[in-house]
């Protein structure tokens, strides 16, 4: 009997948080389905997270730029050749599919992971009516309370159509390791080096950690892990704020559970966020972090590490830093408790369990 077909599309299926989780759900459940993956624009770099055993396919659909009623004429075309058990979607760039099966083609589950730099603020209106219209037939999955709130309450979308799934992460992959000698105090972020990661921040907020604490400044180093378009701009910020010797860009890393074992504490200093896969891998790890309130990361985090999440503001990430890299025994007893935290709430099997119903249709 042939695994029924699912069509996942993306605006971009470069390495992310909605990308890797889409990898780690289909090689978890191996032939039960096949896949069709489409980028919008082409990247296809999670590709190589994907098990050689899975029957995937990348479907070659025209997409024109700015060519609303073109590409959903196309799209629809595609859903009609291509017959999926499910369509799925993903965030506001996958819209003009969720268009095109408007009057339903075939059953429609959207995921909507967070917002780019423009909705980081507010919500446009524009996307607003889109979304409330696009999607009052599909199953809309979120990963966090936050964006369950918004499509309730501002996309007036029926809740009974809405899925709440937290992710989950490998616990056994991601562990508290001994930290080794003489590395000194290693702040550590993994993150796409993009926009409204801004990282920027976290650079002059460890420029000004050093400052204000000049016995530890010679101690301090941060690590960058992950690629992206804002590296060269990051680079030169980090030679204007005086911080080359102590900064290093890692650059992309497929395995980031190496870098996490180094870490002292975790940061992150995103504009907007909902439910980052990094913030659990630092959780699993046992590590404290120190990071800007955004999205549900101060829920997600144990109680014991609230104190450390912090308005999107330069001085206050640089407290928050300052405040973990002081005192080692305060460091390892808020690692614990985010180490305990994930193991009692972030446990992947259940994040598999519900896309695997959901997949399936049985939800």
């Amino acid at each position: 009997m042939t695994a029924p077909l699912l069509l996942h599309v993306y605006p971009t299926f470069a390495v992310g948080g909605a990308q890797a989780r889409f990898a780690a759900i289909a090689n978890h459940f191996g032939p039960r389905w096949r896949h069709a993956i489409i980028a919008m624009d082409g990247e296809r770099a999670c590709a190589a997270r994907l098990s050689a055993e899975l029957d995937v396919v990348y479907p070659e659909i025209l997409v024109r730029k700015g060519d609303t009623l073109g590409n959903v004429g196309r799209f629809r075309a595609a859903l009609r050749t291509l017959r999926p058990h499910a369509l799925v979607t993903s965030n506001w760039g996958s819209i003009e599919w969720a268009i095109a099966n408007r009057w339903p083609a075939v059953r429609h589950i959207h995921v909507e992971d967070g917002f780019g730099p423009e909705e980081r603020a507010a919500q446009l209106p524009r996307r607003v009516w889109t979304r409330r219209l696009a999607l009052r037939r599909a199953t809309v999955v979120v990963p966090s309370r936050l964006l369950h709130g918004i499509a309730t309450q501002i996309w007036r979308l029926d809740a009974r159509r809405l899925r709440y799934v937290p992710n989950g992460i490998d616990l056994a992959r991601f562990r508290p390791a001994a930290r080794p000698d003489g590395q000194g105090l290693v702040i550590g972020t993994v993150a796409a080096l993009r926009a409204e990661k801004n990282l920027a921040r976290l650079l002059r907020a460890v420029a000004l950690a050093r400052g204000r604490a000049p016995h530890l400044a010679g101690q301090l180093r941060l690590v960058i892990v992950g690629g992206g378009p804002e590296r060269g701009a990051l680079e030169a910020l980090a030679t204007e704020l005086g911080l080359i010797g102590c900064v290093e860009f890692a650059g992309h890393s497929g395995e980031p559970q190496g870098f996490y074992a180094g870490f002292d504490v975790f940061a992150l200093s995103s504009d907007t966020e909902q439910m980052p896969l990094s913030v659990l891998e630092a959780m699993a790890a046992g590590l404290p972090v120190a990071a800007s309130d955004v999205g549900d990361v101060r829920a997600m985090l144990a109680e014991a590490n609230g104190p450390f999440v912090v308005p999107r503001d330069d001085g206050a990430l640089a407290d928050a830093l300052l405040g973990l890299l002081a005192d080692a025994g305060l460091r390892r007893a808020v690692g614990s408790a985010n180490r305990d935290k994930a193991e009692r709430d972030y446990d992947q099997a259940r994040m598999f369990a519900a896309w695997a119903a959901l997949f399936d249709g049985v939800v």
